[in-house]
């Protein structure tokens, strides 16, 4: 059965917090893990688990109970790529924490209530605050998708309806990347009812265009998925699906190119070959290495 465990991170450690999600890990000192269980908790969490780090809430020392109308300052979602580890390679510029988990951000929030949270898990993170950080567990993901559904979306619904919050965790885990989606559409196009494609240059309305990875998100960090300089718009009427499956790239001079792998039939050739020799809107220095990484990793072009 899917966990999600939850880990308290106060004021103080706001720098290793950013270090620790721009790495995609989190780590305990060896001895904060020989504490009282601590180190069979997380040696309990298996890769697919969630970890829900809360950061900045009020006074721990309360009675049970007492944090579940309390208000975090953020909330990050993270789901667990590796188990526990040993490590000591330098990370962290306080020390070490060699006793450490990979951990993928899903969703990160701001001003978070209890309500929208759960009580569950404010009572999660307040027992973790009191254990000076060590992770508190919960059986399943329904802490997670009530999160999902009941934090404000960046469209100024509930968010409840956007997907269904039940079935596995790769479910679930969808609807923070569709989350993760929205805010970057939001960044990308705003409120503008009409965009034009960055690669067809035809224009569209907005809800035909797609926020687009052109470093593919699977592969990227942290900050290349949330930067602006790896996002562009694509149309859903085949800029996005000839881009995103390397049927076309952009060349080292901006320009697009049919990638080797277009001529799988004569039609998709010709849909490569139509928008081939355009230069790529907003090209630039910003951009090149993540198109350079496109070419070579999807389009399979060393050039």
């Amino acid at each position: 059965m899917t966990q999600t465990g939850y880990i308290y991170v106060p004021a103080p450690s706001k720098e290793n917090l950013e270090t620790g999600l721009d790495a995609g890990l989190w780590g305990w000192r060896s001895s904060a893990l020989d504490r009282a269980g601590a180190r069979q908790v997380v040696q309990g969490l298996a890769e697919g688990d969630f970890l829900i780090l809360g950061h900045r809430g009020p006074n721990s020392r309360v009675a049970p109970g007492g944090w579940a109308e309390a208000t975090l300052q953020r909330v990050i979602v993270t789901q667990i790529t590796r188990p526990l580890f040993v490590a000591t390679d330098e990370v962290w510029p306080d020390d070490t924490y060699p006793e450490r988990i990979g951990i993928d951000t899903l969703s990160e929030e701001n001003s978070v209530a209890g309500l929208s949270l759960g009580a569950d898990a404010m009572e999660a993170l307040r027992l973790s605050a009191n254990k000076q950080g060590a992770a508190v567990v919960s059986q399943g993901s329904a802490a997670v998708a009530s999160l999902a559904a009941g934090l404000p979306s960046v469209q100024g619904g509930t968010g409840a309806g956007d997907v269904a919050h039940t079935g596995d965790t790769n479910a679930v885990a969808q609807v923070f990347v569709r989350r993760e989606q929205q805010k970057l559409r939001r960044a990308l196009i705003g409120a503008r009812s009409t965009v034009a494609c960055a690669f067809c240059g035809r224009i569209f309305p907005s809800r035909l265009i797609r926020a687009a990875h052109v470093k593919r998100r699977s592969e990227a960090s942290r900050q290349e998925r949330l930067s602006l300089d790896n996002i562009v718009p694509a149309c859903l009427m085949g800029c996005d699906e000839l881009f995103e499956h390397g049927y076309v790239y952009v060349a080292a001079d901006g320009t697009l190119a049919s990638g080797p792998h277009s001529s799988t039939t004569d039609d998709l050739r010709h849909m490569a070959d139509t928008i081939a020799g355009r230069v790529v809107a907003d090209f630039g220095t910003h951009r090149a290495e993540f198109f350079r990484w496109h070419r070579e990793h999807t389009a399979g072009v060393s050039a």
